[in-house]
């Protein structure tokens, strides 16, 4: 089973762009389907993107045309650029590997790194 380590998360300005890494360990990183999460207080946690391991993408519509989702297969390793943020963008953001399904017991998660978006 892989583990997750994020990075990237920080502070920027309403129209700033941040970008995020999630690196897993193993050997398997690419049969894993990987996705971004982010969750805020008193929320549940929302799937964003999401990329197979050949590469096919899913986009939410809260994010898609600014957020674009990438995996480097030879680095064990899976991006977020999120690009044109806005206050609403600030939460918790989770990057997540699983091969049956995000709510499966089996499904792995890193431990968060927060985005926050000043006006």
């Amino acid at each position: 089973q892989v583990q997750l380590v994020e990075s990237g998360g920080g502070l920027v300005q309403a129209g700033g762009s941040l970008r995020l890494s999630c690196t897993a360990s193993g050997r398997t990183f690419s049969n894993y389907v990987m996705g971004w999460f982010r969750q805020t207080p008193g929320k549940e946690r929302e799937l964003l993107t999401s990329i197979s391991g050949g590469g096919t993408t899913f986009y939410a519509d809260s994010v898609k045309g600014r957020f674009t989702i990438s995996r480097d297969n030879t680095k064990n390793t899976m991006y977020l650029q999120m690009n044109s943020l806005k206050p609403e963008d600030t939460a918790v953001y989770y990057c997540a590997a699983s091969r049956t399904g995000w709510s499966s017991s089996s499904s792995v998660w890193g431990q968060g790194t927060q985005v926050t978006v000043s006006s």
